[in-house]
């Protein structure tokens, strides 16, 4: 997914793709004529518990030079929409596109976002799989007529939950590979995943369960605890409504940002002059320091607005205050940070992606009566076994057979922790016997300032499949986490630090900063010297050598 998911925006992403009566760029010749048939003939494909829905061939477009900059061609493809329904309540949407010229031989799935339920929650990544000649597929989740941000349509559908939290990828990767090697007449020689939040929680599904299905997984701010990484957007929605007082503005938002920021550059986690802490695991911050010491106003806050940002940062407690879960991180408080408007003002008058509290209440559940220490023990016990099996396996047999898993997560990301992601990779190395074996199949890239999937006041241009800007000249594994997963997944060297760059949002194209991302547990420190602009002033650091 990308950082602002939802159908109409990346429908609008794409939608130049997806006009098969488009006009060619070049006039039809014998291959082109070959080719139309055969993804014609897709729709007559028969496989076990599946529709074909739709083949058609996309003509290519070639690239436009307009007022705002250049607008990327692409190449000609058949796309392909299936459904896949293997049991009752089961309907699992597939889409792929097969590009006919150039196919790389290379299979790759992509994840969705949300609650799932539209097919366009994977167009950014497949829109980058096509450009590099893959084949390239997604998948609804088999949660229709649910959409990324609403789920109630899945309440009294058990079955719909079970596709959504682990086998709804599975099926679009069984089926995608057997539409592709139809297509092409031979199997894919290389399969990848890339995803990012639910997509993320799909990868690493595909890698903890189904070792055979990807060479090669990247996954981006993972859901890997669902039912608490609900609970922890609950947790924020309920402090900041406690009180008419209780909500923050967007001005006292970024008051607190200030005052974060600062204080962790006072602490040493951070450079004079950045917008965003470098090291926010490391920095302690109270915004009891902003407290009103007099009346009211912009440039303080109150003791009910001090006790909102304190619940956002401690994240869920239990009544003796211990912490279930994970809170924010200083410097994380931006008001343009995805969620942030939700929380503001609900969707259908519930907390933004409440609804999976329904699944297990009923249709009547009112988030004002929720009691933490009461009903979570009732969630975990209805929904845990269901949606939450990254908390549990092994990435043994993904890395016995040679799997290459790379995690990246944003550490000013509000919506999914990043301490996840951190407690996920240390669980793994404790496994498999330290750091070190763990780091030969599997890395974790933090990146500072660097919101849920991408944005932020950090460099958050390095994942192409994100459909982030276009990448420097030197574009390259260097700069994007994509290719160098390909790279070390063809027997390259495993990636130790990748370029993030911050793009100008007034120029296209033009660089604002670059740091490196270290390799966990690995940080980027500054020399000593240079422009703290550029990356070659930093170097990766291990936590020994600090």
């Amino acid at each position: 997914m990308t950082r602002k998911y939802g159908a109409a925006c990346l429908t609008a992403l794409v939608a130049g793709l997806l006009v098969p009566t488009a006009v060619a760029t070049a006039a039809e010749t014998p291959s082109s004529v070959d080719a139309a048939r055969r993804c014609t003939n897709l729709a007559r494909l028969h496989l076990a518990d599946t529709t074909i829905e739709s083949a058609a061939l996309v003509p290519a477009k070639a690239a436009e030079l307009g007022i705002a900059g250049d607008k990327p061609g692409y190449r000609s493809f058949c796309r392909v929409v299936a459904r896949v329904r293997s049991a009752p309540d089961s309907d699992i949407g597939v889409e792929i596109w097969l590009p006919t010229e150039r196919w790389a031989g290379v299979f790759h799935g992509n994840g969705n976002g949300g609650f799932a339920g539209v097919l366009a929650g994977g167009y950014s990544g497949m829109v980058d799989g096509l450009r590099r000649g893959f084949a390239t597929a997604t998948t609804d989740a088999g949660t229709a007529p649910a959409s990324p941000l609403e789920g109630e349509a899945l309440i009294d559908h058990p079955r719909k939950w079970s596709d959504w939290g682990r086998l709804s990828t599975h099926v679009m990767t069984v089926t995608g590979k057997a539409i592709t090697k139809a297509f092409y007449g031979r199997d894919a020689t290389r399969s990848f995943y890339t995803g990012c939040s639910t997509g993320g929680q799909q990868g690493l599904i595909e890698s903890l369960y189904y070792p055979e299905d990807y060479d090669g997984i990247l996954v981006g701010a993972p859901v890997i605890n669902r039912t608490w990484g609900h609970a922890a957007v609950l947790w924020d929605y309920a402090a900041a409504h406690r009180t008419p007082d209780s909500l923050l503005s967007d001005a006292k938002l970024k008051l607190l940002n200030r005052a974060a920021v600062a204080a962790c550059w006072r602490q040493g986690h951070g450079l004079a002059g950045d917008r965003f802490v470098s090291d926010p695991l490391s920095c302690k911050f109270d915004p009891a320091v902003l407290r009103c010491k007099g009346a009211a106003g912009d440039a303080c806050l109150t003791e009910a607005e001090v006790a909102t940002a304190r619940a956002f940062y401690s994240g869920p407690t239990d009544r003796a205050g211990k912490p279930s879960y994970f809170g924010w991180l200083p410097g994380s408080e931006m008001p343009d940070t995805f969620g942030w408007s939700f929380l503001q003002k609900p969707i259908k008058d519930q907390p933004p992606f409440g609804a999976l509290f329904k699944w297990v209440f009923g249709a009547d559940w009112d988030w004002k009566g929720f009691d933490f220490d009461r009903d979570m023990p009732a969630v975990d016990a209805r929904l845990d076994p269901i949606v939450n099996d990254a908390t549990r396996g092994s990435l043994a047999d993904f890395a016995a057979r040679g799997g290459k898993l790379i995690i990246f997560h944003g550490l000013a990301d509000t919506l999914v922790a990043p301490g996840q992601s951190i407690a996920f990779y240390d669980r793994q190395a404790a496994e498999v016997g330290g750091e070190a074996k763990l780091a030969e199949s599997a890395r974790l890239f933090l990146a500072p300032g660097v919101m849920h999937c991408g944005g932020g006041a950090g460099p958050d241009s390095f994942n192409a499949t994100l459909g982030i800007p276009a990448q420097p000249p030197s574009y390259g594994a260097r700069h994007d986490l994509f290719s160098a997963l390909i790279d070390w997944t063809d027997g390259g060297d495993a990636p130790e630090q990748v370029i993030a760059t911050k793009f100008a949002s007034d120029e296209p194209g033009r660089i604002d900063m670059q740091r490196p991302l270290c390799a966990y547990p690995q940080k980027a420190e500054y020399r000593g010297w240079g422009s703290t602009l550029s990356a070659s002033s930093f170097r990766c650091v291990a936590p020994e050598d600090r």
